[in-house]
């Protein structure tokens, strides 16, 4: 009995130090334009479960540093917010994180301190409606390097008549999206206020337009020039527009590229066509060599190693069921997105090719890759269509929540530029 009280109190003082440890967070803050640590910040520490809401802050100490200790660090996702001059830069806190560093910048408001390399057009028609959506690849170049942000809108974007916007993101190359809130700025233009940090960054968004009879002509104006221009679109779906070339196929949508253009020029095509045609009932695989690309698989099993049993399609709820096509078609734009990594790298021809992507993913090769989604996609896009489907109709159905969905949903765009690339 001796004996094994010796133990336990031996042990308690492990037990306490671990227990500690799962609720804490340490980092630096450190000024990315000086190089130097950034004392006096004001850290605040998120919790991202149903909306972003503070639950502790700090300043950091003479020498950048902070340290947040809250119950649910460790287990579930989490934000670290450092306000730096008026603006607000971000570091996610995943379960098992216990460090996390900031880099802020100076701020600039000239526009000349970014410019857009890519613009990426992406058409998926959905019954009397066009979807698009636009990605804008956006690159800071400043040196000494600074952040360009304007509290009145650091992107302006506009929307075509009759549009409905949907979301819109920006991110970071090192982050994550997060979601923008748009200010109106008259005349169908829009804007966000969103720090670009050096290095390059990107902005998303998506709107629906009328798509009467299954065509339109649709004019994209962008307020900024744009090295390229590309716009993809399923096959069933043609595309005319003047100064656009086809370059291929790429994962089972036609690329059709632009030179540059330049900044408030309208980009006019006329679009005509139907959605992809939907696959069968059954939920049987393609045939080998068939295009499933364009043609999600939707199977009725639930494969074994999710998260959470995914719901049958011959169970599904009404509500599902009426939905499950527009979330099909949704797959096109997202792998469509995926495309967009491969196309806007540089290059002086024509459409990319593999050998194209090899510098990048070289490039690239330091960055960590979601290995357990590797593992359940098995190295294929069916796999990872399959697991992104089962995602959304967790999300439709309320068994996951909005901030743990975009997590999922993020780690699965890696693997999804992971597999485009490789």
């Amino acid at each position: 009995m001796m004996i094994r009280k010796l133990i336990l109190a031996s042990l308690l003082p492990c037990l306490l130090a671990s227990a500690s440890l799962a609720g804490t967070i340490t980092g630096t803050v450190r000024n990315g334009t000086t190089g130097k640590a950034a004392a006096g910040v004001e850290v605040i520490l998120i919790q991202l479960q149903g909306t972003m809401q503070p639950v502790a802050n700090t300043k950091t100490d003479s020498q950048g540093r902070y340290q947040f200790d809250h119950p649910m660090l460790g287990t579930a996702p989490m934000l670290i917010r450092a306000v730096y001059r008026g603006v607000n830069y971000h570091e996610p806190v995943p379960p098992g994180k216990t460090t996390a560093d900031v880099q802020v910048f100076e701020p600039t408001d000239k526009t000349s301190a970014f410019h857009v390399t890519a613009h990426a057009i992406i058409l998926q028609p959905s019954g009397t409606d066009l979807i698009v959506a636009e990605e804008f690849n956006i690159q800071n170049s400043t040196k000494p390097p600074v952040a360009y942000y304007r509290a009145d809108g650091s992107f302006s974007f506009s929307l075509p008549a009759d549009a409905q916007l949907g979301d819109v993101s920006a991110m970071a190359a090192s982050g994550m999206p997060v979601n923008q809130t748009p200010m109106d700025k008259g005349k169908s233009g829009q804007a966000i206020a969103f720090p670009f940090r050096p290095g390059d960054s990107e902005v998303r968004l998506s709107y629906r337009v009328p798509y009467p009879a299954n065509q339109a002509r649709l004019a994209v104006v962008s307020h900024y020039a744009a090295e390229r221009v590309a716009i993809f679109a399923p096959p069933s779906v043609q595309i005319l527009g003047d100064g656009f070339s086809t370059a291929g196929q790429e994962q089972g949508f036609n690329v059709y590229l632009h030179g540059s253009v330049a900044a408030n020029v309208p980009v006019s095509v006329f679009v005509s066509g139907t959605a992809p045609a939907a696959p069968q009932s059954s939920g049987a695989s393609n045939p080998a060599g068939g295009d499933d690309s364009q043609n999600p698989s939707v199977n009725s099993r639930a494969e074994s190693g999710s998260e959470a049993p995914a719901a049958s399609v011959t169970t599904m709820p009404a509500r599902l069921d009426s939905l499950k096509w527009i979330i099909v078609a949704g797959f096109g734009v997202l792998f469509a997105f995926g495309l967009f990594y491969l196309w806007r790298q540089p290059q002086t021809a024509a459409a990319p090719t593999a050998a194209d992507a090899a510098p990048a993913r070289r490039k690239d090769s330091a960055v960590p890759k979601a290995a357990d989604l590797d593992r359940e996609v098995r190295g294929s896009l069916d796999g990872l269509k399959d697991a992104l489907f089962r995602l959304e109709l967790r999300r439709e159905a309320g068994t996951i929540s909005q901030d743990d969905y975009a997590r999922e949903r993020e780690r699965m765009q890696k693997v999804l530029r992971d597999l485009v690339k490789g």
